[in-house]
């Protein structure tokens, strides 16, 4: 009698659920029964089976005959952003420079290939642009993509080798063009861009880095073109990096050598 079977089987399906999780993106962000079992190879009775449980446990929502992420994953990844001590070190800062510009200021991380918003401070203006933690981008757009990539040759290369899509006019598509505008943005500290992410804004960054000297984060004020023109973004210039240094130093962190 042995009790192996028993503490793999949990395991096991732990993985499948997984699997069928890591099928949805943001290109796919609905699927049937038979995407999820093409995306996963997982066998049709088992991608039923578990499905069904999924929708019955609130990890999956119906949509006709097909499935998506379910809304209670929010609130798992809500309890998930306030165990981070970055997030709630973020608050005061993001306050504070959101109070001293009156634009709204967010920080984003790097997450699978994008970036996503994981804290916000909104303008009280009610002309804004649109923007709520867990809000998503491609990296190669906009300022908060750009310093996410000037300060990782990594993920930067990982994003120049694939295709760059184009979402407006302005969309810098060219990986060239890319490359030379990531060095420019290691060499001013900063970035500012204007209609990339859509024809109505703009905005401008500057990075968080952990105790090693990696960038963590990007720290960043938008704000629709109309009123945070370039020259606004270029005198808004100091006092984010200067709040992105606090930050800094408040997470322990220190500017790569």
């Amino acid at each position: 009698m042995t009790s192996e079977p028993t503490g793999r089987t949990p395991l096991l399906v732990l993985g499948k659920i997984t699997d069928i999780l890591d099928a949805f993106t943001l290109q796919a962000p609905v699927l049937s029964l038979g995407e999820i079992q093409q995306a996963t190879g997982l066998p049709t009775s088992t991608v039923q089976r578990l499905v069904s449980n999924m929708v019955a446990a609130g990890m999956l929502d119906r949509v006709g005959d097909r499935v998506r992420i379910g809304v209670r994953m929010a609130y798992w990844a809500g309890a998930a952003a306030r165990g981070v001590d970055l997030l709630e070190l973020a608050g005061p800062v993001l306050r504070e420079l959101r109070e001293r510009t009156g634009e709204t200021v967010a920080l984003f991380r790097p997450e699978r290939g994008l970036r996503v918003c994981v804290a916000v401070a909104e303008t009280r203006h009610a002309l804004r642009r649109e923007m709520h933690v867990g809000k998503i981008a491609p990296l190669h757009t906009g300022s908060a993509g750009r310093v996410l990539l000037a300060w990782d040759g990594t993920l930067a290369e990982s994003v120049l080798a694939g295709p760059l899509e184009t979402i407006t006019d302005h969309t810098v598509t060219d990986p060239a063009a890319l490359r030379t505008l990531l060095a420019e943005t290691r060499r001013d500290g900063f970035a500012i861009t204007a209609a990339e992410r859509d024809d109505g804004g703009s905005g401008l960054a500057a990075p968080v880095f952990d105790h090693a000297g990696a960038v963590t984060a990007a720290l960043t004020i938008s704000g629709p073109r109309i009123r945070l023109t370039r020259e606004r973004c270029e005198q808004h210039v100091d006092l984010l990096v200067g709040a992105a240094d606090r930050l800094t130093r408040t997470l322990g962190g220190r500017p790569p050598g």
